[in-house]
């Protein structure tokens, strides 16, 4: 069998807001994970916490993200901020 190698370069990534991106979706786990709250005892008596459960770590998870992509475009802009002088410089 053939080693498989692509036959195109892979596309840049996108950017874009990142940080309301990964926020609007730590909302909507917790929203979910509120919303499912009261019905606790249907998903318990059909063995299915785990849907509950599952809201509750993916509204966690994106606390982690939020604080990761803040920290990462911070970075982005001080670099960008620190690279402008030299170019200018240049000219």
């Amino acid at each position: 069998m053939a080693k498989w190698t692509p036959k195109h370069e892979a596309p840049e990534p996108l950017e874009g807001p990142v940080v309301a991106t990964v926020t609007g979706g730590t909302i909507l786990w917790f929203a979910l994970f509120l919303v499912q709250l009261p019905f606790y005892g249907w998903f318990a008596d059909r063995d299915l916490l785990w849907w509950v459960w599952c809201c509750a770590a993916g509204g966690g998870l994106g606390l982690i993200g939020i604080w990761y992509v803040r920290g990462r475009d911070a970075a982005l802009k001080r670099h960008a901020a620190a690279a402008q002088p030299e170019t200018d410089a240049e000219i």
